[in-house]
């Protein structure tokens, strides 16, 4: 099932999320509706405050890039389930990429972040994994792991680029954007 994304200035998306057990209700069924809405909205990872959910569960999808022309680069790219995750370091050189969010329609804006990312996690079957990812992937996993943080991309940007789309980032707070998939608004 395609589910809504909760658009800038809803405050799900600024809140820390919670932790979940290995018994929670329906995580098969909640992933599926994440995989299904993250693919419906064309994005590489979408997080569970996205989608109202107040705990600690990001989704990301890098192969889709794999086969891509682009400049995108990793040594490994992924479809993976992320559960309780924690960043344990960050490291390598510093890269700036343009990144969007499917919470903020229409608005890019070029981010740095750390060419490598060690994350602990579970996956879907949960099972603790201890990985190390690079390029595109470590950008997406710190991206999404930033939601679950309450940290936004346009929190990142440079003075001058955040106030260049304040005027846009309002415009979505008060409901005024247009997206390929439904969005809900605070109100």
């Amino acid at each position: 099932m395609k589910l809504p994304i909760y658009a800038y200035g809803h405050p799900i998306l600024r809140k820390e999320t919670l932790e979940i057990e290995d018994n929670y209700p329906d995580l098969k069924g909640l992933l599926d509706n994440m995989f299904e809405t993250m693919y419906y909205s064309k994005g590489m990872g979408i997080a569970a405050p996205q989608i109202g959910k107040n705990i600690r569960i990001f989704i990301i999808d890098t192969l889709q890039l794999e086969s891509d022309e682009r400049e995108e680069e990793a040594s490994e790219f992924i479809k993976e389930v992320f559960i309780n995750p924690i960043i344990i370091e960050e490291s390598g050189k510093r890269w700036e990429y343009e990144e969007g969010c499917l919470s903020i329609p229409d608005v890019r804006g070029h981010v740095y972040r750390h060419a490598q990312v060690r994350i602990e996690y579970y996956n879907e079957k949960f099972e603790l994994k201890d990985k190390v990812f690079d390029g595109i992937t470590a950008r997406v996993i710190q991206h999404e792991y930033d939601h679950l943080e309450g940290i936004l991309f346009v929190d990142l940007l440079k003075p001058l680029k955040k106030r260049f789309v304040k005027k846009k980032l309002d415009k979505i707070k008060k409901g005024y954007t247009q997206a390929d998939y439904k969005m809900i608004f605070h109100r």
